[in-house]
């Protein structure tokens, strides 16, 4: 063939040799250089696919992530008109800061009022005090006077059943004796007396004789007749000292009577104590009551319980509000996190504490750090209103997702704030 071509077309005699040099064999050198480069070539992919391999493996990611909060629902406590209204939608707000205000008027009389029933409770406990400790002293007072007057009675009493048994009865005893005696002298007297009358008229004795006998007849009746009245009065000593013993007697019985009364008395003690202790109660109910008041006027003030930015709210100045009316709502964007519906067959290496990387849609391209808080226990389907029922029907497997909280700690941006509800893409580095 060459030969040919030489022949037939001169002008390419000049080039023969280059020709001629191509279609030769290539020598060892440029196969071996050709091989080389078809290993590095080839070292190159495998590494780039293994570094894809290992950098995919080492993350799982979903596009099913939305940013959540603990949204705070701010709600009335009473009922009344608002008056006051100090906040508006999507301003920021402070934790303890005056949102807004119910008319507290009505409240504040009921303070007043409740204040007013504490005072007055208050006074008739410190005269039940009062009560409680004069009946108690009176009653103390009376006991003590009648156990004295009975002890004191009951002395007399003694005394006067001795002075009868002992001084009267011995005084009449011995009048009695004494006008005994004088009777009979007086007796003997006027028998001789009247012995001596027939013999004075007979002149059997002189005159003399009969002037002693007279004179000792009248001696003798003087003497009967004066025994007569001490034994009279010794009867009326008697009968007195017998009257003294009936009044001691009575004068003990008495006593005792008042005794038992005055221990009667200490019911009155039981009595005023019992008034005490409810007029107590009193006050610490009227103090329960004030309290109360208190507070309902304190739920007067509408203030928020976090920080945050207002939301949906719904009051208007001058509205009725009821109690548990929903006024506003408070979003506390400090306090975000994400829930991502992770598929089930990526938590096989998951667990708290791993790094996440949150992209928002909003944000474009700009990184949220985060870390895994939790997982939840049981799949969002689970979790439904109406949960999937697959004991019935025909069968179809469905790769479940389960929801897992990141706490979102950092960003590239101090300025940039996730927003709750937006949507996000969360991956979580598992190894």
């Amino acid at each position: 063939m060459r030969r040919t071509l030489m022949a037939t077309n001169p002008a390419t005699t000049m080039e023969q040799p280059a020709l001629t040099a191509i279609a030769s064999p290539p020598d060892g050198q440029s196969v071996w250089k050709h091989w080389r480069l078809l290993l590095v070539l080839s070292l190159v992919c495998v590494g780039c696919v293994v570094a894809t391999f290992l950098f995919f493996s080492g993350r799982v990611s979903t596009d099913d992530a939305q940013v959540d909060s603990h949204i705070s629902s701010v709600s009335s406590r009473i009922s009344g008109h608002i008056d006051q209204i100090q906040v508006d939608d999507n301003q920021q707000v402070a934790a303890g800061e005056l949102l807004a205000r119910i008319d507290p008027r009505d409240y504040q009389a009921e303070v007043d009022q409740a204040t007013a029933a504490l005072e007055m409770a208050i006074a008739q406990e410190r005269s039940a005090n009062v009560t409680v400790r004069l009946t108690g002293d009176t009653v103390r007072t009376g006991i003590e006077s009648a156990v004295a007057a009975e002890s004191a009675s009951e002395s007399e009493l003694v005394r006067s059943q001795k002075s009868f048994e002992q001084t009267a009865t011995a005084t009449l005893n011995a009048a009695q004796a004494a006008m005994e005696a004088k009777r009979a002298v007086n007796v003997r007297a006027q028998a001789d007396l009247a012995r001596y009358q027939p013999l004075l008229v007979s002149a059997d004795v002189s005159k003399m004789q009969f002037d002693a006998v007279q004179a000792s007849a009248q001696v003798a009746a003087s003497e009967f007749a004066l025994a007569q009245e001490k034994l009279a009065e010794a009867q009326k000593a008697v009968d007195i000292a017998r009257a003294q013993t009936d009044a001691a007697v009575a004068q003990v019985i008495k006593s005792k009577a008042i005794v038992r009364q005055s221990e009667a008395l200490r019911q009155q003690i039981g009595e005023r104590d019992a008034q005490h202790r409810s007029s107590v109660a009193a006050v610490e109910h009227a103090k329960a009551q004030l309290d109360l008041a208190k507070l309902q006027l304190s739920y007067s003030e509408i203030r928020a319980p976090i920080s945050g930015v207002v939301t949906q709210r719904s009051v208007q100045l001058g509205d009725q509000v009821a109690p548990g009316q929903l006024l506003l709502t408070i979003v506390p964007l400090d306090q975000i996190y994400v829930t991502a519906n992770f598929k089930e067959t990526q938590l096989a290496h998951m667990h708290s504490g791993q790094r996440a990387v949150i992209r928002a849609d909003m944000y474009g391209d700009l990184r949220f750090e985060g870390t895994v808080n939790s997982i939840s226990g049981a799949a969002g389907s689970r979790q439904a209103l109406l949960p999937p029922q697959n004991a019935t029907g025909n069968f179809v497997k469905v790769v479940q997702r389960i929801p897992v909280k990141i706490l979102v700690t950092r960003s590239s941006r101090t300025d940039a704030l996730l927003r709750p509800g937006t949507n996000v893409k969360a991956t979580v580095y598992v190894h």
